[in-house]
């Protein structure tokens, strides 16, 4: 019998080279299950419009691929993000924590947001950070496809 604690997200029985039954756990932390069982804010806005940045990032390493798009009032605060995320849980956590966290910010305070951040609040393994840096990675792109969208009004 093999009991989950809340921060373990899987338990796999497998049997091994002899024979044995052999129980392997895969460990996330409660906040990576709950972003990836229910992620805040997937979907896609027009990229074309001049106030929504689009940021399209990916890691070769793992094939993790993040869009992050944000859309910006007139006073410079971001008043919606989107995301669509191809990867493992963490990037899909990271995508959409990351939404979360950039909304009702200025462009200034979301540039500021650390991929620390979001691993501590997410609870990452090392193993995992790549995940919260394409998320702020995936942030920065937007800002600064928004900013030069800002510059060049033809776009």
């Amino acid at each position: 019998m093999a009991f989950l604690l809340p921060n373990i997200c899987r338990c796999v029985c497998l049997r091994n080279r002899s024979g044995i039954n052999v129980i392997q756990t895969a460990s996330y932390h409660a906040n990576v299950i709950d972003h990836y069982e229910n992620p805040r804010n997937v979907g896609s806005m027009d990229k074309k419009d001049k106030n929504v940045g689009t940021g399209l990032v990916g890691a070769p390493a793992c094939g993790d691929v993040m869009k992050l798009q944000i859309k910006v009032d007139e006073n410079g605060k971001i008043v919606d993000a989107k995301f669509k995320t191809f990867g493992c849980g963490s990037a899909i956590a990271s995508s959409s924590l990351a939404t979360e966290w950039v909304k009702g910010k200025t462009v200034d305070e979301a540039l500021k947001l650390k991929n620390t951040e979001i691993a501590k609040e997410l609870s990452l393994p090392p193993v995992k950070l790549h995940c919260s840096m394409l998320a702020e990675d995936a942030i920065k792109a937007a800002l600064s496809d928004y900013r030069i969208k800002q510059q060049n009004p033809e776009k």
